[in-house]
């Protein structure tokens, strides 16, 4: 699966608490995609992250 983040981030950091493997906060304050994850339970957790983000700003094919 692919991730992006998109304009809609506010920079909570939920993601990156929950995904640090493939979500990380930027120099600019908001989530970026670092990677994309590489096993079940990374892809269990990025998902994860998704789900919780408070504005839908992760998107995952």
């Amino acid at each position: 699966m692919s991730y992006t983040v998109n304009e809609n981030c506010i920079g909570c950091g939920v993601c990156a608490g929950i995904c640090p493997d493939v979500f990380e906060m930027g120099e600019d304050g908001y989530s970026h995609v670092i990677a994309e994850p590489e096993d079940d339970e990374t892809r269990e957790l990025a998902e994860q992250a998704k789900e919780s983000c408070p504005v839908a700003a992760i998107e995952g094919d």
